[in-house]
């Protein structure tokens, strides 16, 4: 984590320069708020979503996040500019322990994530809707790695690729910089759920009403162990899992959950 769990005990009181975010019912919205730039990254951009994604993280009231942006387009990828140029801008949020990975941010998340997508994406947008566990598209969207273009080559979302398609296939996004359109993105697994665009917000509702029905404990130690297990050898994964299985069933969760499964009711998970 680039951040501390006291850093991010509380959202920033006069909010982020370049996110919105709301809290409703378990759900932290994190919505993307630079469209007069296509919701380009900036280092202030990284610093604030690195400090929103690990406030999820650590709070207890937050159950899921889904991540969504304004205007017309979803994610530009990294600001060449401003990284180029070094904006310095007053800052919303502390320095991090050290510079911003994307590729790292939603991995460390531990939380189920839905991506809603109403717009292109391009470049590093990809490390946001790859990392996520779910990524809702409108049927109008595309998606493409121009850096090819630009002297340049999307090393952390080819390890992000890596983990969603075969390799080739992986490969040959990043050689190429083809447009995908929305169909193709979820033909190769990058998208889940493909919707029109009017029905976007209602799909994305719907996703979270239905995980919201589930134990949060069980799916953050499920979501811990997913990413736990890649830094692991093969001879030490089951041992790892059973013992994740014993203190799950130790959390109040557990109990609830196995109470109301043997009393025929549904269960009233407390976190």
């Amino acid at each position: 984590m680039f951040y501390t769990v006291d850093q991010t005990a509380q959202l920033p009181v006069n909010g982020f320069r370049y996110l919105l975010t709301s809290l409703d019912d378990h759900v932290l919205t994190i919505t993307l708020n630079r469209p007069e730039k296509k919701n380009a990254l900036n280092p202030a951009m990284l610093n604030e979503l690195a400090f929103a994604l690990t406030h999820a993280h650590h709070n207890t009231a937050v159950w899921l996040v889904v991540l969504a942006a304004a205007g017309d387009t979803f994610c530009a990828g990294m600001d060449l500019k401003a990284l180029s140029v070094g904006e310095v801008e007053q800052a919303t949020v502390p320095e991090p322990s050290e510079p911003i990975r994307l590729g790292e941010l939603l991995a460390d998340l531990h939380k189920p994530c839905i991506a809603c997508i109403q717009g292109p994406v391009y470049a590093g947008g990809f490390l946001l809707v790859g990392g996520s566990t779910y990524a809702i598209a409108a049927e109008s969207a595309t998606f493409s790695l121009p850096e090819v273009k630009r002297g340049l080559f999307p090393f952390q979302v080819l390890a992000v690729l890596l983990e969603i398609m075969p390799a080739r296939t992986a490969i040959d996004l990043c050689l190429r910089a083809r447009i995908l359109s929305a169909s193709d993105a979820q033909a190769l697994g990058l998208v889940t759920h493909l919707v029109p665009f009017p029905g976007l917000d209602a799909a994305t509702k719907e996703l979270t009403h239905e995980l919201k029905q589930f134990s949060p404990t069980a799916m953050q130690f499920g979501l811990r162990a997913y990413q736990q297990l890649k830094n692991l050898p093969s001879n030490e994964q089951q041992a790892y899992l059973y013992e994740q299985f014993q203190q799950l069933q130790q959390t109040p969760d557990a109990r609830e959950g196995m109470a109301a499964f043997l009393e025929k009711r549904k269960p009233n998970w407390q976190m």
